[in-house]
């Protein structure tokens, strides 16, 4: 009895010094919230980079700090001249080397940016077409306790691939100055030196990766592996994107009777003026001759009397109602400041994060906004009449514009902007239908303290009646 004790006993023991031994050679550990390397995969004018700058606006918008690293952008900078396709082929020794040099020179400000900046993703935007790329990739990550997902976009469509070449290819600062057939006959070349060496993520070896495939643009999608809450809506938000041209036309709604006494928030119905503006926008939504077009409001008076006009159907959306002001719904900038003075300075100091008594902050309404953003990346062509508040947030969005920004871009009424989604941003065009209107925006003054003085926190109220 005593002996088989005894055997337990080393056996335990060999087996916890084993496990030390393995412990001492692994990497850090990984914990939930441990920063993700998102690993770009794909042939050229596969539209990788359109995803990693389009991904990474969606996750800094929802508040979680993202970075694209381009690695294309560090070979230009290492080689200031780019030739023509030979620099990619696979037996350049040469341009290989660097090529891996500005490979392992991204990763390393991957690296600083996760613990100098404290972001929370890095979009490394490469080809990464070979398996041993990727696992130099994988391995620099394990060691650090990071997180990887990769995605791969697989396109076979030779009319999507032309028309990416078109569309990137001619922007890009390796063309500069070069005739266009040339440009694209060189493109075409530099693909098929790609091609030579590209393994596409095997569903069985690599079965342990996680990942999601691409197919044609998003006719198909392959996910596999997913890790925690980040890669889930990673996947979520790349499942509804898509690359049909359209336009969507944001407007708040007509002026309203609320908005002419300087009174915030409440449900009141428009103006004259305001009713007039429903009336052009009518007109101007007509001459645009949109195919198509879908239109959204809100729940509230204002914005189904702008959408009533139109004389088309309308959905309402409880998720576009204005921000909710609490304690301060329909009162004044200078009854705010006259009953709150100190939540008047503390919105003054940080407007995006700041929540009204009762109410809701501008952070607040982003994530209630989120459905509303997925849903328009999944239609082609719309109209949204909303608020102040909801348009900057979309607005903010669209544009790629920075929290501290948001609330304070400008979005006057009887205006309508209209967004065209383009390579890798966004087109803004501006209409300004021709009947005035209150100002409602109000720019940050210059002091914020909560001590501060009546005057000084009026400073830059708009007028009213």
């Amino acid at each position: 009895m005593r002996k088989e004790e005894r055997s337990s006993v080393t056996v335990t023991s060999h087996r916890r010094s084993k496990a030390r031994d393995l412990i001492a050679s692994a990497s850090v550990p990984q914990f939930c919230n441990s920063p993700t390397v998102i690993v770009m995969v794909g042939l050229p004018a596969r539209g990788k980079t359109y995803i990693s700058k389009k991904l990474t606006r969606y996750l800094n918008w929802i508040g979680v700090p993202t970075k694209v690293f381009n690695v294309g952008q560090y070979r230009r900078e290492a080689v200031k001249t780019y030739k023509n396709f030979e620099f990619f082929k696979p037996d350049n020794e040469e341009a290989m080397s660097i090529r891996k040099a500005c490979a392992s020179a991204a990763l390393k400000d991957v690296a600083a940016y996760f613990t100098k900046e404290h972001g929370q993703v890095a979009v490394f935007d490469a080809t990464n077409t070979t398996r041993e790329r990727r696992a130099v990739i994988n391995s620099f990550a394990k060691e650090r306790g990071y997180k990887v997902f990769f995605v791969e976009s697989i396109c076979d469509d030779p009319e999507i691939i032309t028309e990416n070449i078109k569309q990137v290819k001619f922007g890009s600062p390796d063309y500069i100055d070069r005739d266009i057939e040339e440009a694209m006959s060189d493109f075409v070349q530099r693909i098929e030196c790609y091609k030579a060496s590209y393994t596409s993520i095997d569903d069985e070896k690599d079965r342990k990766l996680s990942y999601i495939k691409i197919f044609d643009v998003g006719s198909r999608y392959l996910v596999n592996r997913v890790q925690d809450h980040i890669q889930s809506r990673i996947v979520y938000y790349l499942m509804n994107i898509h690359v049909t041209p359209r336009s969507i036309y944001l407007s708040r709604h007509g002026e309203s009777k609320l908005n002419l006494l300087g009174r915030i928030g409440g449900d009141s119905g428009l103006s004259p003026r305001g009713l007039k503006y429903a009336d052009a926008l009518a007109t101007f939504i007509r001459g645009q001759n949109i195919k198509d077009l879908k239109v959204w409001t809100s729940h509230m008076k204002r914005t189904i009397q702008t959408a009533e006009a139109l004389r088309v159907q309308y959905e309402q959306w409880k998720a576009l109602n204005e921000i909710d002001a609490g304690v301060c719904e329909e009162l004044t900038y200078e009854e705010i400041q006259e009953n709150f003075p100190e939540e008047f300075a503390m919105r003054d100091q940080e407007k995006y994060r700041y929540r009204y008594p009762k109410g809701e902050s501008y952070e607040d309404l982003v994530h209630r906004l989120e459905p509303v953003i997925m849903e328009l990346e999944r239609q082609e062509n719309v109209l949204v009449i909303c608020h102040q508040a909801i348009m900057r947030c979309l607005l903010a969005y669209f544009l790629d514009k920075p929290a501290d920004e948001l609330p304070y871009l400008r979005c006057p009424l009887h205006t309508v902007l209209k967004l065209t989604p383009v390579a890798y941003g966004c087109k803004v065009e501006s209409f300004f239908l021709n009947i005035e209107a209150v100002n409602t925006h109000r720019e940050r003054p210059t002091n914020v303290s909560i001590s501060r003085k009546s005057e000084e926190a009026l400073q830059t109220v708009p007028d009213h009646n």
